[in-house]
């Protein structure tokens, strides 16, 4: 027999698409969550496994077994790629390619973003980003990879090369990944190795503005700038990176000057992000306006201008320039979930208000930035406002005792238990034996997947 209850589409298993789904849990409809991964992934805590800290156990977990209590929820795994709107029907793609539809009542859009290179998409060659969990272990490769090499080399630039990292972008994952690379080196890798001294690495940021971690308030970015100065960071504010190449970064400063170059065998890229092909073919499907990230414009209660049955939250809204952090993507799930119990309810729906909780960054061990509205800590208080909200919102009670228990054995010890990374085998020809395994999907024909990095 076919169900005459409202059927709701959930593309994205994200902190939006999760909390959505939980909140219609139980209640008297049908609801389908499409992911192409088919587990949630804590993305601020991504930087903590690519430099070995967490395992990728303890961010993740499957949405099978998380949304297991709610019978009424089907858990999927592909990707989205085409809409009919007029039909109401989905498209996604399986991993092998082949493709199956689903059709909706209502479908909720929860995508998130990737990451951009602004027209420059074989930077991600040679610079990584960090928006999946395959992202994280590639850099994990690069990084304690780079250590390695550096082992078997001699004294002089080559050496030193592989003992340099370049992050472009000073944001909270550019901050967060250059503390951590400084504290691996100081601490973790200090007595591990007998060519080189691991303290000798040196850690570059680029970033365009003047300041790291501008969306801060000026007295936490100093106090900022001033704790990874201590640990060693070298900030090079006010530059852009024009070009990234196998042996290093060209950068050129934003108001002119001539450019320089830094040889870097290792480079992560943090700058930017752009919308998924999903949610572009969303808004040419339905005329909706959307910026050069492609973030949709959407009407106050999130919906689709002309389509109020489509929901777009997280970082892809387009509107009154909600930030693209987890909280956001959070409330919008829990928004999009009660405006389609009003309307079962036969009640009006609600404008979306967004309720700035807070932000945090970790610089090092002991030291970290919260900002809650008037609440500016830093140091260590800030540090400890920090765990207490990423512990709060890490899915899974399992999850959360392994990750405080790894965090107090790092605190006691220099240690990181996770730090395996995988090369390949020589005579595989789909996993060669190298670290080189990043390509930005714009790179290649959409019938080829990319192998450690995806939208």
């Amino acid at each position: 027999m076919v169900s005459s209850r409202t059927k709701v589409l959930i593309v994205g298993g994200g902190f939006g698409g999760l909390f959505c789904a939980r909140r219609l849990g139980k209640v008297d409809v049908d609801v389908v969550l499409l992911d192409r991964a088919a587990c949630h992934v804590f993305q601020p805590l991504l930087y903590q496994c690519a430099t070995g800290t967490l395992s990728i156990g303890q961010i993740s977990r499957s949405l099978r077994e998380e949304l297991a209590r709610h019978t009424n929820v089907t858990t999927l795994l592909g990707e989205a790629i085409d809409l009919d709107t007029d039909a109401r029907v989905l498209t996604a793609r399986r991993p092998d390619e082949t493709t199956f539809t689903l059709d909706y009542d209502v479908l909720v859009v929860a995508v998130g973003m990737r990451q951009a290179y602004f027209g420059n998409d074989e930077f991600a060659r040679w610079a990584p980003g960090m928006k999946t969990l395959d992202d994280a272990l590639g850099i994990r490769r690069r990084l304690f990879g780079a250590f390695e090499m550096a082992e078997t080399l001699p004294p002089g630039p080559e050496r030193d090369s592989w003992l340099t990292f370049a992050i472009a972008g000073g944001g909270p994952t550019g901050v967060e990944l250059a503390g951590q690379i400084r504290e691996m080196a100081t601490r973790a890798l200090a007595h591990e190795f007998h060519s080189i001294e691991p303290e000798d690495a040196r850690v570059l940021l680029f970033d365009g503005g003047s300041c790291v971690l501008s969306s801060f308030a000026p007295s936490l970015t100093d106090k900022a700038t001033l704790a990874l100065e201590q640990l060693g960071v070298e900030l090079h504010m006010g530059v852009h990176v024009t070009d990234v190449r196998q042996d290093g970064v060209t950068v050129t400063p934003k108001n002119g000057g001539p450019a320089e170059d830094h040889p870097a065998r290792t480079v992560l890229w943090t700058a930017g992000v752009e919308a998924v092909p999903f949610a572009r073919r969303l808004a040419e499907v339905t005329g909706a306006p959307a910026d050069r990230a492609g973030r949709i414009a959407v009407e106050p209660d999130l919906s689709v201008p002309g389509h109020p049955e489509i929901f777009v939250i997280g970082d892809l809204v387009g509107r009154d320039q909600l930030p693209g952090v987890a909280e956001n993507a959070m409330q919008g799930g829990l928004h999009a979930a009660a405006s389609i119990r009003r309307e079962l309810a036969g009640k009006p729906r609600r404008p979306f208000r967004y309720r700035d909780l807070g932000s945090a960054a970790y610089i090092s061990r002991g030291h970290a930035l919260l900002q809650a509205g008037p609440v500016r800590l830093a140091g260590f208080l800030g540090w400890l406002g920090w765990g207490f909200i990423h512990i709060a919102f890490l899915t899974g009670v399992e999850n959360r005792i392994s990750t405080v228990a790894t965090w107090l054995a790092t605190i006691a010890r220099a240690r990181r238990t996770d730090r395996t990374f995988i090369l390949g085998g020589t005579t595989s020809p789909e996993h060669p034996y190298t670290w080189l395994k990043t390509f930005h999907p714009n790179m290649l024909p959409v019938a080829q997947a990319p192998v450690d990095q995806q939208p």
